[in-house]
Parts: structure tokens; sequence; C-alpha cells
């Protein structure tokens, strides 16, 4: 039986220390878009680290305080979360596509003391017009200085690679991550210490399959869950190099660097395994040294995975979690496959389809996927909100907002999602921040916004939209600047691909939008 449970004082940085040993042994290997190489040991990475610790720790942070995070994919965000981890300070991971009202309200939410972002990511913090009264430090990466902000590399630069940790214990808060809810602002999701342990016991050996110096390439960017997941945890605390290139996706570009680089693990969302999959060329690659292939955020569809198996002799194989959890369902080493299924639950794990009454559905029934309020990896609460905690529980078991079905063989199926929350390229998009921004727009009355089906995103956000005028215009030129509206005031990963306009949203006698109405009639139009 696997330990779960993370001994009384616990923290991550330990694991990543174990490795320092091997002056030689290699943490990260990066890759610039201009085809520039960086080599950074266990031993470089540690004595940076603690750099960077001792750098926030002599500015004035001390343990406990939350420091909200906008970084890129280079090394300097490995420094930086472990920097935080070891000074026992609480990290927010932010996505850089995140707008001034996106970081306010996490900023004002968390009671942020500082932030620290690359140095070219400034903007749209300098461009908060709101009270920020809990922000004391703003702290870039980089040598640049820019006007009311502090160079945290220069400053790190002058501090000592030796830092004594705080002595953090396994239920204290090390991780403040925000999600989209279906309604009002996104959810501060609690992870405590022992999260970090929990997720190190199952992910990286079960469901990645890392052995110590692989070379491990994990396309999530830092801001979101699945980098801690995958790309810091699962890697660097298993003692493999984490290979990040600091580039935007194109499938031929990426199959060259799993080529040139021998990449022994990869991990993808299914958009990018969709895309390298529908190359023409395909065949001209060669990925000997590929062992292990995985994809999260979404489900996969069959004839990717076929086509990988018949190019490459590799399975792709699928995990299920979320920012709340950690990998709960997955197809791992060794699994006999079955054709759209999701896998089975990862071992140690109290996972279930539950009905309405919170009890185990019978075999093929759809129910909710449902976790035991006892797993380790379960977030600890949503931070500042009793009643959305309490809401995403029905009994001891804690509701992923997911249904699903079980055969006979332990095997679950997905079915899809029980609320309103869209999965589109494996970003995870609420409604409610999608609709706030379009009804800011003066020619729109009102929306209703929806996943809709589509063949490489999983799913795309579709608007429904009822203008002011009926009789105005409603041509591409207006669709484009509803667009482009929406990607001004969000993050622009959020607009709608998608704009219907119709002269009213189906309603309930209340006045509720029916979206349920809306997301059947998606699910019934024929895929383009």
């Amino acid at each position: 039986m696997i330990n779960l449970i993370a001994p009384e004082y616990y923290n991550f940085t330990e694991e990543v220390e174990k490795f320092s040993k091997d002056p030689h042994k290699v943490a990260i290997k990066w890759v610039g878009t201009d085809g520039s190489e960086k080599n950074i040991t266990y031993v470089s990475l540690v004595e940076e680290m603690n750099r960077y610790a001792n750098a926030l720790v002599n500015l004035g942070l001390k343990k406990g305080d939350r420091v909200l995070i906008i970084t890129q994919k280079v090394p300097e965000s490995y420094y930086i979360y472990l920097a935080c981890l070891k000074a026992g300070l609480v990290m927010i991971p932010c996505s850089e596509m995140l707008r001034a009202k996106d970081l306010t309200y996490r900023i004002n939410h968390s009671e942020a003391s500082a932030v620290i972002v690359y140095n070219h990511l400034t903007n749209e913090v300098d461009s908060i017009t709101e009270p920020i009264p809990t922000l004391k430090y703003k702290l870039i990466i980089g040598e640049h200085e820019t006007e009311g902000w502090t160079s945290l590399t220069r400053f790190a630069e002058n501090e000592s690679a030796y830092f004594v940790g705080e002595k953090t214990k396994r239920d204290e808060m090390a991780l403040l991550p925000y999600t989209s809810g279906t309604t009002g602002n996104p959810k501060a999701v609690v992870h405590n210490h022992g999260w970090f342990f929990a997720h190190l016991q199952i992910a990286p050996s079960l469901w990645l399959d890392i052995k110590e110096g692989d070379l491990v390439w994990a396309t999530a960017a830092p801001g979101w869950q699945k980098w801690i997941w995958s790309p810091f945890v699962s890697t660097i605390g298993m003692g493999a190099t984490a290979f990040v290139y600091n580039g935007r996706f194109d499938a031929a570009n990426y199959l060259q660097l799993l080529q040139k680089y021998q990449v022994n693990v990869l991990c993808c969302t299914p958009t990018e395994y969709r895309f390298m999959a529908k190359l023409n060329n395909l065949s001209d690659y060669s990925l000997p040294a590929l062992r292990s292939a995985v994809s999260a955020g979404e489900p996969l569809n069959v004839q990717v995975i076929e086509t990988f198996q018949k190019e490459f002799g590799i399975t792709v194989r699928d995990g299920y979690g979320q920012t709340e959890n950690t990998l709960l369902i997955g197809t791992l080493p060794g699994t006999k496959l079955k054709k759209g299924f999701m896998g089975k639950a990862i071992p140690g794990y109290q996972v279930e389809i539950i009905n309405h009454e919170g009890k185990p559905c019978a075999i093929g029934e759809v129910g909710d996927i449902a976790v035991h309020k006892s797993t380790p990896t379960l977030f600890k609460e949503y931070y500042k909100d009793f009643e959305r905690t309490q809401k995403a529980y029905r009994g001891d078991w804690y509701l992923t907002g997911d249904q699903a079905k079980k055969d006979e063989d332990g095997y679950f199926w997905y079915e899809g999602r029980s609320d309103d929350i869209i999965i589109s390229s494996g970003y995870t998009i609420g409604p409610f921040e999608v609709e706030d921004a379009l009804t800011k727009h003066p020619l729109v009355r009102e929306c209703a916004v929806v996943a809709s089906p589509d063949p490489d995103r999983g799913n795309v956000v579709k608007a429904f939209v009822v203008l002011v005028d009926p009789h105005m215009e409603k041509g591409e030129d207006l669709i484009a600047e509803l667009q482009e509206h929406v990607k001004n005031l969000t993050a622009p990963y959020k607009y709608p691909r998608k704009i219907e306009f119709v002269e009213e949203l189906p309603k309930t006698a209340s006045g509720k939008i029916r979206r349920v109405e809306l997301r059947q009639k998606e699910m019934q139009q024929p895929q383009k």
C-alpha cells in the first residue's frame, strides 16, 4: 500500500536537494526559440533556489505571505517556485494571459503581499486602477529595471547560495491556484504542503512513468496547476531532467524537438496531440527514445491514439484530474486498452461514480465522478468561501463536476460536465467570465456562453448574443469586434470562437437562462 500521508513537517524542496549531490546531474534543459540551449544542474538549481529565497526574505516577505507569480517557460520559474516553497511563502500561479481585472481580484482576494513577474509582463499589473492595499512588493525576473519595480534577479545575484528553509507542516497552506467557476469570480483552491508529497508518490511513477535521469517534456506553461503537476513536481521531484522549450506550439517543430533531443517522456494536451497527428508527413519523424506519452485536460480521440501507435509504436495514455486534486483516473502502463475509456481509478485513491443520494452507482449507470474527502491530494477548501466549499460535497464525497459511468472491469467512461464549465484545449473556462465581458459591450443586451464541440480543441467557447438593436447588421465585422472586446477584458484564451446572434435566450419561469438547452442544441450540431 502506497503511503500518501506526508511527515508532520514536510517541504518539497527537500526532495529536490537530494539530487544535488551529483555535480553533473542536469535538472533543466532549456531551449530557446533561436535554438540556443542552457543546461542547469541540480547543484545550480539548489543554489539559485537559495539565492532567490534569501532575496525574498531579505526584502521583507515572511512565512505565510501570499505571492502572485506570473512567469514563462524559463529556468527562473523553477527558481522562484522552489524559493517560495523553501521560504514558506504561499504561491499564487497566474497565467501571463490574465488581464488587470483578473489580477486585481486575485491580489485583493488573496491579500497578496507581492507580485513576481517576468520582466516584460508588467503592463497588466501597472494598468490596475483599483486599490490593492496589501500589495507591498512589485518584483521582476530579469536584469531590466522598470519604474516602480525591483529586479528580483539582480537582488538575488548578491545573496548567499545557502538558506535555512522554514519548517513547514504538512497541513500548512503552500499553494493557492485560482480556477474558474460557473458563476461569480474564480475559486481559490487551498493546497497544503502535504499535497506535494502525496502527488509525488503517485503521478510521476505510476502514470507518467518517469525514471531518474529521463528527459521529460511536459508542455504546460507556468501559471497553470498542470505545470505544478508535471514539469515541476513530477520531474525535478524524481531526479529527471525537465525539457523546457520557450516557444509557441507548432506541430512540426514539436516533433522535430522530440526527435532531436530524444525526449523520453511526453505530456501534452489533447489539442497538441491532435495537431501533430494531422501532419501529412508524420512518418518522416522517428521517436525511438520516447518511452511514455500521456495526455490530460480533456478526453483524447481514439483515432489520435491509433495514429501514434501506428507511426511511433507508442500508446498515448489518458489521465484525468483537476486543480482541486491531482491525477484521479488514468491509463497506467500495461493497462489493457478499451477504445474511448478514461482509465481506472488510481491506486490508493477513493474515486467513485455516485448518484444523487451519494451512493455508488450501478455498473453502467451514469453518475457524478466523486472523490472521498479522506484523499490526501484533495484540496483543503476554497479560500474564504465556506459556502462554495460546502456545495462541492455530497456527504463525504467531493464532486468533480464531471459525469461518467463505470463498467464491470472498473473502467471509467466519460459522459460530460454536470455543470456549465467549458474545457477547451485543456483550459478550464467559466461562462460567467466571458458573459461578464460581453455584456460590457454597449451593443450587447444579454448573452449566454456554452461549450461547442470542436474536432481539434475538444470544445470551444460559443456565445449566444442578444443585441440592444435587433435590426443592426450582424456580420463578421461585428463578431470580430465582440471577440476583440472580450480579449481585451479577460484572458484571450477565453474569447468566444463562435458567436450566434439570437432574438432571445431560453429561460426558466423565474428568469434564469437555461444554458442546458443551449448546450444540447450545440451537441446536436454536425461538426465541421
